[in-house]
């Protein structure tokens, strides 16, 4: 058997000579080669249409962090503390996560990806946790800290897929973000809380492997932990019958 084609979002910046390209941060690529699956990064900017093929052609899909998603698609008021948004990579991720849904493609988010999941189906954001959540906890570790550092605990609902994944009910995470959950999307189920009540992780019931966290486990592969996670998605994902 071949090994799995992963799908990974990508972002849009400006190169050091001006021009316009497409990124993702190198450790995505390297936690899901370690793992098994063949990287294969999504551009974006391509119709409805491109999409689905290029889904269709896929084995799993992994929605990558970066920038907020427009509080537009969420109906809420925007602050000067939303930056870094980007429409089109809004519209994007959105529908690939639906088709995903629909095909029953495998899929896995990270940070913005467990946001743009939650907001895809129907569910809604904090603009900014800080703001917003009532005796939250320091979520934003960055940019002044390392990645791999494990800000806080988290708790696992025992039995999920997570804590199978994980052999845990209980683990530390870093935290790299200033938005989360608000209101679950009807659909999902939450199944990881840090300390403040705020949602790290989510589950679609029903899928074959729907999954997306909110900390970054691709900084933190020299933890078991984290590279059974990217494993478990890549096995799934190695399954799917195209």
């Amino acid at each position: 058997m071949p090994d799995p084609l992963i799908g990974i979002t990508t972002n849009r910046q400006t190169s050091s000579f001006g021009f316009p390209e497409f990124a993702v941060n190198e450790v995505y690529v390297q936690a899901v080669a370690q793992a098994g699956g063949i990287p294969v990064l999504v551009p974006l900017g391509l119709t409805a249409k491109q999409l689905r093929t290029l889904l269709s052609s896929l084995d799993g899909l992994l929605l990558s962090g970066g920038g907020d998603i427009e509080s537009e698609k969420y109906a809420a008021d925007s602050t000067p503390k939303v930056k870094h948004t980007d429409p089109d990579r809004d519209r994007v991720e959105i529908q690939l996560i639906q088709d995903a849904i629909s095909t029953g493609a495998a899929f896995l988010g990270i940070c913005r990806g467990i946001q743009v999941l939650n907001v895809a189906l129907g569910g809604t954001l904090y603009t900014d946790i800080e703001d917003l959540h009532p005796n939250a906890i320091k979520h934003k570790y960055y940019p002044d800290w390392p990645r791999d550092l494990l800000a806080h605990e988290i708790e696992i609902q025992p039995n999920s897929i997570l804590a199978q994944i994980s052999s845990t009910d209980k683990m530390g995470v870093n935290s790299l973000h200033h938005q989360g959950i608000d209101r679950l999307a009807p659909d999902l189920r939450a199944i990881a809380h840090a300390p403040d009540g705020l949602i790290e992780s989510v589950v679609l019931p029903g899928h074959f492997f729907g999954l997306a966290v909110q900390w970054h486990p691709e900084h933190l592969t020299a933890h078991a932990s984290a590279r059974a996670l990217f494993r478990a998605f890549v096995a799934a994902a190695g399954k799917r019958e195209r």
